[in-house]
């Protein structure tokens, strides 16, 4: 490799250490706001290496032309994101607060209750971290090295922005270990002992803050939940992949005669059937923990039909190394889904996999309907709330897809 002279000097606007652009890098992307560089685009010498992961610097094009304040991490494919345009930006805890301020304002205009994504990654200006807001309590996954090592004045910016009392760190999942973090889940500010009830759509559901998945609960589906609801009304619901029973909860709250949760933890659907209970429906629901697919060819094998079945696996394809399997595994899930819909009922089938985009997946998800027996027509495309807002130039931020066929044959 090449190096260009003095790439990682020290000098830089607020004597940030200064980090270059390749001559053939398209330096046109960045300003035009595509908020990453990847490792195969900057000039990487052993003062470049020797950055600090988490560390800000400024990005210069290769004609040494500012591009703005980065963040760097020498050990990610992802080495750089932009956290500002303005090569003077001090990214600091009144920085932070900025960035907290401009997302809050979006979700109150929104949402009349603080139940939502309050920050979505690149999206709200806040590269690689998450913040999910229960009532009086926030999650932050810091899945960027410059998120975990400025985690307290993230924190505190937080709590001064929103009042929330409680501030939980839930450090786990891939994206962690691509950056090279170990994995850690702390309460960082304030107290929590249960559960916490989160209403939405009319259901109730129970968010386990510090042991659930991801940050405890998917807000991200909350208008395909909607969607459903208009579906379920005096229906029988299976709701596969349920985590703690958002599909199937929303279905019951919508006056559904009877969900049928599957999910493989058992505390999950416990939480599931904690939601039913607050919701006085509990009678009108059912477990079933295991294997998914296992549990799609059991009920077959039962006789089991469904006027709406719903199945929101997790990322089969988050990558794109992984997208062949997981376009497999997608039709899979149709080919077993599609006979356990009643004739003229409806299938719901979702995928969060930033690799599999939506034309693959509405492929994949035909060809196992079809595999299943079933002539299916396509009656709604749903996508993630508008509290996972998408940064037009990052397609990564648009993941999630909702396709809602009508079945018969």
């Amino acid at each position: 490799m090449t190096d260009l002279p003095d790439p990682g000097g020290e000098g830089g606007i607020a004597g940030l250490p200064v980090i270059r652009l390749r001559p053939k890098a398209n330096a046109r992307a960045i300003r035009h706001g595509f908020p990453w560089v990847f490792a195969d685009e900057l000039v990487v010498d052993r003062r470049t290496r020797a950055i600090a992961p988490g560390s800000m610097a400024l990005l210069e094009d290769g004609e040494r032309r500012p591009l703005g304040v980065v963040t760097v991490n020498p050990g990610s494919k992802i080495i750089a994101r932009v956290m500002d345009a303005d090569p003077g930006a001090e990214i600091d805890r009144p920085w932070l607060a900025a960035r907290l301020r401009r997302a809050l304002a979006l979700r109150e205009r929104i949402f009349d209750a603080p139940f939502y994504r309050l920050v979505h990654a690149e999206s709200d200006g806040l590269p690689g971290t998450i913040i999910d807001r229960f009532g009086d309590a926030a999650v932050i996954q810091p899945n960027a090295a410059w998120a975990d090592r400025m985690i307290d004045p993230l924190a505190d910016a937080l709590i001064e922005v929103t009042g929330v009392s409680t501030v939980i760190l839930n450090g786990s999942g891939r994206a962690r270990g691509l950056e090279g973090l170990e994995e850690r889940t702390e309460i960082l500010r304030g107290d929590l002992t249960a559960p916490v009830e989160v209403p939405m759509n009319g259901a109730i559901y129970l968010a386990d803050l510090l042991g659930g998945q991801k940050t405890g609960l998917f807000f991200d589906q909350r208008p395909n939940h909607a969607f459903a609801q208009r579906l379920a009304g005096g229906g029988r619901v299976l709701d596969v992949f349920s985590h703690v029973g958002g599909f199937g909860l929303a279905a019951l709250a919508a006056g559904a005669e009877h969900a049928t949760l599957v999910d493989g933890s058992a505390a999950a659907l416990g939480l599931a059937l904690g939601g039913a209970r607050a919701m006085g429906l509990d009678a009108r629901l059912t477990t079933r923990q295991g294997d998914a697919f296992q549990q799609m060819e059991a009920l077959a094998g039962e006789g089991a039909r469904f006027d709406l079945v719903i199945c929101d696996p997790p990322a089969f394809a988050p990558a794109k190394p992984a997208l062949d399997a997981g376009l497999r595994a997608y039709e899979r899930v149709a080919r077993l889904a599609a006979p356990l819909v009643a004739p003229g009922g409806y299938l719901v089938l979702c995928s969060c996999s930033h690799a599999a985009d939506l034309s693959a997946f509405r492929s994949a998800s035909a060809r196992g309907i079809g595999r299943g027996g079933r002539w299916m027509q396509l009656i709604h495309t749903g996508f993630a709330g508008p509290d996972h807002p998408i940064l037009p130039q990052l397609a990564e931020s648009g993941y999630l897809k909702a396709l809602f066929f009508r079945l018969d044959g």
